[in-house]
């Protein structure tokens, strides 16, 4: 059975049970992910061929530290980076290293600031220099998955829902869903209740409530979903060597839809290809 529980009196640990935030809360996140976003911004002229991972990563921490906060990745369960950077055909949880970009690569860059207690969750693709049309059309699959889940979210309805809208594209499209990952709950902690899948039924999940916080998070692929973990622990990556893409909001459930906290206030939710 799920619970749900205010989160001005819940325990600062994941309980299982789904905290529904009240204006504070907003208001709180609206400041963490809007820093997130900016950051994420920042970089759209930064990654070009040429540039290291490591060089983004320091950019991420140095930003976090010029505005009073802290990357929630670093040290987090032994990881030694303030951001997350998959490039190719790694899925997520790639680390920056020194290996330099290459002209044609795209990557997926993963944010996510502590500020006053609430964690800005955030990620973008940026396409480095001038990019193959199949990874540009994996970009433009990818960013209208995450918006048809995005929009699928509303009080009543279940999280199923936004799986559900975001497998039926993909799929369509003849891509396919990374099922090994997904989005969460999030706020006060890093990582909460409910998960949110990113395939399904739309009548599977929990029940989506005014005042629930969560990442909507699709990875999708254009050969094979699976993955597998690299022996560093961390580093997922397709298992057939294809392309794989995510894009990532934070969101907050309203009365009446849901809220967007991480848009980018330029309008570069999708550096690199058409508005």
């Amino acid at each position: 059975m799920v619970t749900y529980l205010d989160a001005a009196t819940a325990p600062l640990r994941n309980t299982g049970q789904i905290r529904l935030y009240g204006e504070e809360g907003f208001a709180g996140m609206r400041k963490a992910c809007d820093l997130t976003a900016r950051c994420l911004d920042a970089l759209v002229p930064m990654v070009e061929p040429g540039v290291t991972t490591e060089t983004i990563d320091r950019f991420v921490f140095e930003f976090g530290m010029d505005h009073g906060a802290l990357p929630a990745t670093l040290n987090y369960r032994g990881y030694t980076k303030s951001s997350c950077t998959s490039i190719n055909h790694v899925v997520c949880h790639g680390i920056p290293d020194n290996k330099p970009l290459k002209d044609g690569d795209i990557v997926n860059i993963d944010v996510t600031y502590i500020l006053d207690g609430w964690h800005g969750d955030s990620s973008r693709m940026y396409p480095v220099g001038t990019i193959k049309r199949a990874a540009e059309r994996l970009l433009e699959v990818t960013h209208e998955c995450l918006m048809r889940g995005i929009a699928a979210i509303r009080p009543g309805a279940r999280t199923g829902a936004i799986g559900a809208a975001i497998q039926s594209f993909a799929e369509g499209e003849r891509c396919s869903v990374v099922r090994d990952f997904c989005g969460h709950g999030v706020g006060q902690l890093f990582h909460d209740a409910p998960n949110i899948l990113h395939y399904g039924s739309a009548h599977e999940g929990v029940e989506m409530r005014p005042g629930m916080i969560f990442t909507v998070e699709p990875m999708i692929n254009l050969g094979r979903p699976h993955v597998k973990v690299l022996s560093d622990g961390w580093t997922a990556v397709t298992r057939d060597r294809s392309l794989s893409a995510q894009y990532e909001h934070t969101i907050g459930v309203t009365d009446t839809g849901c809220e967007i906290f991480t848009l980018s206030p330029n309008n570069l939710d999708r550096p690199g290809l058409p508005a």
